[in-house]
């Protein structure tokens, strides 16, 4: 079964989201961005998810993190949470 692992920021508006991933863009550090900004509980891992398999995440998470390049920042992407950036670490089918 495939799986993947990824990190992701977690932030209440859309605004928000985009200004963080120009930051990253711009060189500022993931891990740190999340640690200082994301509401999620996984923000003080950086963000870190670990591994999970397609449908133990919520439909739009999975869509991206099952087929955006590894290592590149997606988003702003919505769900029921908020808005996400999301960084797909590894891949494994």
């Amino acid at each position: 079964m495939a799986q993947a692992a990824a990190r992701h920021i977690l932030v209440e508006s859309e605004s928000f989201c985009n200004e963080l991933k120009g930051k990253i863009i711009n060189g500022e550090d993931f891990f740190e961005l999340a640690r200082e900004h994301s509401t999620c509980p996984s923000g003080s891992r950086g963000g870190d998810l670990g591994s999970f398999a397609p449908g133990q995440m919520v439909k739009e998470f999975d869509e991206v993190v099952f087929s955006a390049d590894l290592n590149e920042v997606q988003g702003s992407v919505k769900t029921q949470f908020g808005y996400h950036l999301l960084e797909v670490t590894s891949r494994a089918d």
